[in-house]
């Protein structure tokens, strides 16, 4: 049984959230929840709800399943479009500033 879950155009850099993402592959649903709970990191949040998400699709299809049931198999940070935008700079001039998106995937299977 394989679900996924995918949250797109995240305002955080794929960078970023695959700092996170790192220690949670392989991982129970349960521990990767607690150990995002008490990191503070701003892309937790964002993970987190998208590991939920696959959770609650994997209760869709099995209701009896716990979250220590099912193991993370497979969790990627995609980048989205870039958002450009221009700032005033001295002499005249204009700096570009990039924002980038993620788009998190996530796809879990039992354990």
């Amino acid at each position: 049984m394989r679900v996924k879950a995918v949250i797109k155009y995240v305002r955080l850099s794929p960078r970023k959230a695959r700092y996170v993402m790192q220690p949670l592959r392989r991982q129970t649903v349960a521990k990767a929840l607690s150990v995002l709970a008490v990191s503070n990191r701003r892309a937790c949040r964002p993970v987190a709800k998208a590991i939920a998400s696959a959770f609650a699709n994997a209760k869709q299809a099995d209701p009896t399943l716990g979250e220590d049931q099912v193991v993370i198999s497979r969790l990627t940070a995609d980048g989205g479009p870039v958002w450009k935008r221009f700032r005033a700079a001295a002499f005249g001039r204009a700096v570009s500033i990039r924002k980038p998106t993620t788009h998190i995937t996530v796809e879990l299977e039992r354990g």
